[in-house]
């Protein structure tokens, strides 16, 4: 005889299944423990007068240890199985310049950094020795003492005197100026980590969803052009120019002029000069590829939230400009 109730005999339902984690970056951990055990070494170096300078070289490599290993617990992308093969480092660096939106969104699926970091810093360091070797260090170091004589945080003079002797033994000390190359690493790294956690919270804001490491990658390779460029043209520019037009302070980031900072004269209108410098090519040309790297590496980012983020991160470093403008107004002279 037939069940005349079948569903009595039915098995339950599977229980649902739990949503696979996002992976995180393991290797990362490793080498965060790696660089902050080098630092240390660098630290009781430097503090035992075996390594020149090595106390400020041996902290930010400890520190860039420390975040290292903290990043490391940040999840990367959830993947769905449908994306597309990570395109190599070449083809990224190459791509970014003729088609970014391929390269932003392949980086959705595939977050990965190191070869734009290593493009920007490396072609920042190059330009930073060879300006300091057409410049010499005594003129760098001689110039930027005497501004900050003239500043309204001058030091007592015997600070003077040893923050003098200092800055000439690690633009002149071939063991220091290696260090600072490295510390340039650093730097690099703090910057954009910085940056890339302003376009997470931007794009949050205005109703976006990007994950971290999306909006690492997204900001460095949107600041591969604009940085290449920069410092090619400024390093033939540094050779081209007689070193006495070249100013020691205001030009270490780059010599190019493609904005209105040429209407104005850094000594007599020191604002109007960082308002202007902000209004340029290659100022736009970052905004745009900003905006394009957030709308195409996040995973629910409109056109509206890309560009509003990008356009208030362009506002708050012309901010941040003015007011070292308004307070420093001799380094710019």
């Amino acid at each position: 005889m037939s069940d005349p109730n079948p569903e009595t005999f039915q098995s339950p339902p599977p229980p649902p299944t739990a949503q696979p984690q996002a992976p995180r970056p393991v290797k990362l951990r490793f080498v965060g423990i790696a660089v902050f055990v080098a630092g240390i070494l660098m630290l009781a170096a430097g503090l035992f007068g075996i390594l020149p300078g090595g106390a400020w070289t041996g902290a930010a490599f400890a520190f860039w240890g420390i975040l290292l290993f903290a990043f490391s617990f940040i999840p990367l992308p959830q993947a769905t199985g449908a994306e597309e093969p990570p395109l190599s480092a070449m083809q990224k660096l190459l791509g970014i310049f003729y088609e970014p939106t391929r390269v932003f969104r392949n980086l959705r699926a595939h977050p990965h950094w190191l070869a734009a970091f290593l493009a920007i810093t490396v072609v920042s360091v190059i330009y930073a020795v060879a300006f300091a070797q057409r410049l010499t260090p005594d003129r760098i170091v001689n110039y930027t003492m005497e501004k900050l004589e003239q500043s309204p945080i001058k030091p007592p003079p015997e600070q003077m005197a040893a923050a003098k002797e200092d800055a000439m033994q690690q633009a002149k000390q071939p063991i220091q100026r290696v260090q600072t190359a490295a510390k340039a690493f650093v730097g690099n790294f703090v910057l954009y980590s910085f940056l890339a956690a302003l376009c997470l919270l931007g794009v949050l804001v205005f109703g976006g969803r990007i994950n971290f490491w999306q909006s690492f990658a997204a900001s460095l390779y949107a600041a591969v052009p604009v940085t290449v460029i920069s410092k090619l043209l400024s390093l033939v520019l540094l050779y081209i120019k007689d070193p006495d037009d070249v100013h020691p302070i205001l030009h270490q980031e780059g010599l190019v002029q493609d904005n209105l900072g040429v209407l104005f004269s850094p000594a007599e209108s020191p604002v109007l000069f960082v308002l202007g410098s902000s209004i340029g090519i290659l100022a736009f040309y970052q905004i745009w590829l900003r905006a394009k790297g957030l709308a195409n590496a996040g995973y629910k980012v409109s056109s509206t939230a890309a560009w509003s983020t990008s356009i208030l991160i362009w506002v708050l470093g012309l901010l941040l400009g003015l007011v070292f403008a308004l307070l420093f107004p001799s380094f710019m002279s």
